[in-house]
């Protein structure tokens, strides 16, 4: 059995980014680096990204910002949440 060969990479992170993504890795039990490992796996066995990367058209980015500026959004009460679930249930 070989031991695989280790290399030390630098990478400039966003630092709440690295902060959030490492109390979750901590939850899974495993480390930043192991982590990175897991996903550059991922990435040579799928040959590119293991998830869909997309630039948003036009229409998606103007619903984006508006949802982000509050725009267009609408207001619904825990009540009306349930009664919709009730009903798609009983459909």
């Amino acid at each position: 059995m070989t031991i695989p060969v280790k290399e030390t990479t630098s990478i400039k992170l966003d630092v709440e980014v690295k902060a959030k993504a490492k109390e979750i890795f901590k939850e899974l039990g495993i480390t930043m680096g192991e982590a990175v490992n897991i996903f550059l796996n991922q990435v040579a066995l799928h040959k590119g990204l293991p998830f869909e990367v997309k630039i948003p058209n036009d229409e998606t980015k103007k619903v984006i910002e508006e949802a982000r500026k509050g725009i267009n959004m609408e207001s619904t009460s825990i009540e009306e949440m349930i009664a919709e679930r009730e009903h798609m249930n009983n459909a």
